[in-house]
């Protein structure tokens, strides 16, 4: 819908929205009020070079579209019924609990793998695992590939699926050769549209899923969207949006909690929507009631770090991770909260 800045515009300036239009196969359709008339575009009005053409020109005050720039991702779309799945949880269905190191001690395999047993034992579906590590400080420790082993070692122990961040297309062609279930693109990555790529394209024809972080830095719902379509594009729709917290910070909590978006991502797109509380807060006291906040915005499931003796981990397990005990009664109120929704969600009246 193209507004002009004056009440109507003259044949000559509706002849160069025209002539713009005609080369993207559309055409304008004004539309007459009795104090102002709009311009309507027929037709695909999602491109995007179009669009910069008609805001260009000195006579137009801005062009709204009608259509969602997310051919994929959009609510709307062919992929509206799809659902993706994580190991035995269907997401949508029951609510997915990811659980497990920021950082794997590559030095000390024992304290992951007792872990991914004590996170299962808590109730959680997937284990959570950082193989190699984006760093601030470039002489902080960055990963290790035996870490991976150890990774999928723990999957083979407990039987679940894993998740760990790739950063680059060596790690995701060792990641994918190893069998990683769900490949995690980190908030560093979230618009790293050349890596969105790479992962979209490695991943097609296969089950693997990919958990996206939301970037650190606020950005618009629709990046967020769209970087998920840069994946999809590729054919593998097992995608899940991953709100993990936004800076600048709020003070006492790492970052800017943000599980607040929830709702909205699930009015414009149908992918799940997994929140990090762990990165949110940055505080193991305050990730049970992020998390339970989550869960009451419509959250789909939870990725939480968890360790055995937060002491002696890695990264920002000491700060972060819950322990054991702590993410079984958190597991447990969540899926109550989660359970109560979904029937007060059921028994409500139709709009």
């Amino acid at each position: 819908m193209i507004l002009p800045k004056n009440n109507r515009l003259e044949p000559a300036e509706v002849a160069q929205l025209t002539a713009i239009v005609g080369e993207f196969g559309c055409r304008i359709q004004p539309i007459i009020g009795d104090l102002r008339t709009i311009y309507a575009i027929v037709g695909d009005e999602r491109h995007e070079l179009m669009i910069n053409r008609l805001e260009g020109l000195p006579f137009v005050d801005r062009v709204d579209t009608i259509q969602s720039p997310h051919k994929l991702m959009d609510i709307r779309s062919d992929l509206a019924r799809h659902r993706v799945k994580v190991g035995g949880i269907t997401l949508g269905e029951e609510l997915l609990i990811m659980a497990g190191h920021c950082t794997i001690d590559p030095k000390n395999p024992n304290l992951f793998y007792e872990t991914a047993h004590a996170v299962k034992e808590a109730g959680a579906h997937a284990i959570r695992g950082g193989v190699w590590k984006p760093r601030t400080n470039p002489y902080a420790f960055q990963g290790d590939n035996r870490s991976l082993d150890i990774l999928m070692e723990g999957s083979r122990r407990t039987g679940l699926p894993v998740d760990t961040e790739v950063m680059d297309e060596e790690q995701l062609k060792l990641a994918l050769a190893a069998g990683v279930h769900v490949l995690q693109i980190g908030a560093r990555n979230a618009l790293n549209y050349s890596l969105l790529r790479q992962v979209g394209a490695a991943i097609a024809g296969r089950t693997t899923a990919v958990l996206l972080k939301r970037g650190m830095h606020t950005g618009t719902l629709n990046e967020f969207i769209s970087a998920a379509e840069y994946i999809v594009n590729f054919g593998n729709p097992n995608v899940i949006l991953c709100p993990r917290g936004t800076q600048p910070g709020l003070d006492g909590y790492r970052n800017q909690p943000d599980e607040s978006i929830t709702p909205l991502l699930k009015e414009r797109t149908w992918a799940p929507v997994v929140v990090d509380p762990s990165h949110s807060v940055g505080k193991a006291a305050y990730v049970p009631a992020c998390a339970l906040a989550a869960v009451a915005y419509g959250a789909d499931g939870l990725c939480i770090e968890a360790h055995v003796s937060p002491s002696q981990g890695l990264g920002d397990d000491p700060k972060q991770a819950v322990t054991p005990a702590v993410l079984a009664g958190l597991i447990r109120d969540a899926k109550a909260l989660h359970a109560q929704r979904r029937s007060s969600l059921s028994k409500a009246p139709s709009p």
